[in-house]
């Protein structure tokens, strides 16, 4: 016990004087899309979960900005789940999700305070026939997003194996799941996780996002149905 205990001291000790961060996140290969993805599994209450996976392209320049493929999963009792791209509620995309029928909706937001967000047109996204649905149980959506990395002077780093990221959760549907821009109630939780993006580098990205989205793809550009 007192070896261990040391053990994990030292470790501690070492992160901070590296500078270190351990992401939160884990590798899943997803045997439905292809796509290699790096997930985490945010505890929305005890003993229930939300996952959220993000793939990146293999190849992408440092400071440029890239599509990435993000795919949710969450119980049918979650009303929405939302991600902050960069780790804050303001200033930054959020993709908020919800179950629509047998489907998913996915709605574009960015909030320049604590208050509803608005609608953000900067990031669109591309809806997955593949790796969305909903049943039961669950409720899924997998998508690619064009401008969820990039909204300042630096982008989130392709290669970033600890990048902040956050989530939000509420119970309580939309008022109108059928409407990407429909109003939703507040968030009854949220939590911060840090993101290994490098552990999600998918060398046939193209290829993949072109067969999941297959010929039934939804866009939701400037929001838009």
């Amino acid at each position: 016990m007192r070896l261990s205990f040391g053990i994990q001291c030292v470790a501690a000790l070492l992160s901070v004087v590296t500078g270190s961060v351990a992401a939160d996140s884990t590798v899943y290969k997803d045997p439905e899309t292809g796509f290699t993805f790096s997930q985490y599994r945010a505890e929305y209450q005890i003993g229930k979960y939300i996952t959220y996976r993000i793939a990146v392209p293999a190849s992408v320049p440092e400071n440029s900005s890239y599509d990435v493929v993000l795919q949710v999963i969450a119980p049918i009792a979650v009303g929405w789940a939302g991600i902050a791209w960069g780790g804050t509620m303001v200033g930054n995309p959020l993709t908020v999700g919800w179950a629509n029928g047998n489907s998913a909706i996915i709605s574009s937001r960015k909030a320049t305070g604590h208050t509803t967000p608005a609608a953000y047109s900067s990031a669109s996204y591309t809806l997955f026939k593949t790796g969305t649905r909903t049943n039961s149980s669950h409720w899924q959506y997998t998508a690619k997003c064009s401008g969820c990395t990039s909204w300042g002077a630096t982008p989130i780093p392709a290669k970033g194996t600890a990048n902040k990221l956050a989530w939000a959760f509420c119970p309580t549907k939309p008022v109108s799941p059928s409407n990407n821009q429909s109003s939703f109630s507040v968030h009854e939780s949220y939590n911060y996780w840090t993101h290994d993006f490098s552990a999600a580098s998918n060398a046939n990205f193209a290829t993949l996002v072109q067969s999941g989205i297959g010929k039934r793809a939804v866009e939701f550009g400037d929001l838009e149905w």
